[in-house]
């Protein structure tokens, strides 16, 4: 009697283990275009709460990402997306690849992070802004003076010393491109774009890459992101972070694409408090209310904030990307 209850014992222990194997080999793939020196702990910290589930990233930049998405929309293979630009996902929610879904702690998030839409598939996690870079020491070397405003770029004195990132490739290209359309007028955009090119240095694939480049001297001036630049100087950098009125800014978001229920978890963790206190590390601004952070050298970026139409950014991309390239893509870096 006592051996068949040990065995039984023991059935039910080996039950429950192969049980708890299962559920921890549960694999979500997860898109991203997060920067790829913060996956890891995003990853550790969604497990940790979530033994039972595992990510799977997929990296590349905003544009490539995006564009790999719509490749796949008859036979997708993301579960879910996140750390896109809110464009791009206004952009797959209208090609439907998004599904409609309203995660756990909605109401804890700023309104307007968000999709707009009234079936909502899109939710923010942060806001990421541009900046101008600028190498102090460079500069006085080069007798460079700071620039104040976007059109001080256009300057022939900065001529081969400016770089910036390849909109078609980067989403911090490409809502910088669009802050400038949005602000200016379409007319008056391309033409300073037109003039900027003369002097540009390169046109780099990734968003962080022009500020890490004026950080080490190798170009004075990156047109990049702020949170680069803030922490670049923080580093010791001899970098200014200047935000000239017309600053490029978006979200960045989560969303789902298969109804899963470990795909509903990643989500719903992704917009959490303890999500956002892992991301006002990097970004000041968050999606969560009750969750803010002061990051020092971040400029103030609020006060120069472009009009940014996030709709219109998502449905105007492709003819706009082929525009930039048409003009301007034979100074871009090669793929590596």
């Amino acid at each position: 009697m006592m051996k068949n209850r040990l065995m039984k014992g023991s059935l039910a222990a080996l039950v429950t283990l192969l049980a708890t194997n299962a559920m921890a080999a549960q694999e979500v793939t997860v898109y991203t275009a997060f920067e790829t020196d913060i996956l890891a702990k995003y990853k550790n910290a969604f497990e940790k709460e979530n033994p039972d589930i595992k990510i799977k990233w997929v990296r590349d930049s905003t544009g490539i990402m995006t564009a790999k998405l719509l490749a796949e929309k008859n036979n997708p293979q993301a579960e879910v997306v996140w750390g896109l630009a809110g464009s791009s996902m206004a952009l797959l929610k209208e090609e439907g690849l998004l599904k409609t879904y309203t995660p756990a702690g909605l109401e804890q998030l700023h309104a307007n992070f968000n999709d707009p839409q009234s079936n909502q598939a899109w939710f923010g996690n942060d806001a990421y802004f541009n900046a101008i870079c600028f190498n102090d020491i460079v500069a006085k070397q080069l007798n460079l003076p700071k620039p104040n405003s976007w059109e001080d770029l256009t300057n022939p004195v900065y001529k081969g010393h400016i770089a910036m990132p390849n909109p078609a490739s980067s989403g911090t290209g490409y809502m910088q491109l669009s802050a400038w359309l949005q602000s200016m007028g379409d007319d008056q955009g391309w033409s300073f774009m037109q003039k900027l090119d003369q002097n540009i240095a390169h046109y780099t694939h990734s968003g962080s890459k022009p500020c890490v480049q004026a950080g080490m001297g190798e170009v004075a001036i990156g047109i990049s992101m702020a949170s680069r630049g803030a922490k670049l100087k923080s580093q010791g950098a001899p970098l200014s972070v200047i935000t000239p009125k017309g600053i490029g800014w978006e979200s960045e978001a989560v969303g789902l694409v298969k109804e899963s229920e470990a795909a509903k978890r990643v989500v719903d963790w992704s917009i959490s408090k303890s999500a956002n206190e892992l991301y006002v590390e990097m970004y000041p601004v968050v999606g969560h209310k009750e969750v803010k952070a002061s990051v020092t050298h971040f400029p103030d970026v609020q006060a120069n904030m472009a009009p940014m139409d996030f709709a219109k950014m998502g449905s105007e991309r492709a003819e706009v990307l082929a525009k930039w390239s048409e003009r301007f893509d034979a100074k871009s870096e090669p793929q590596s």
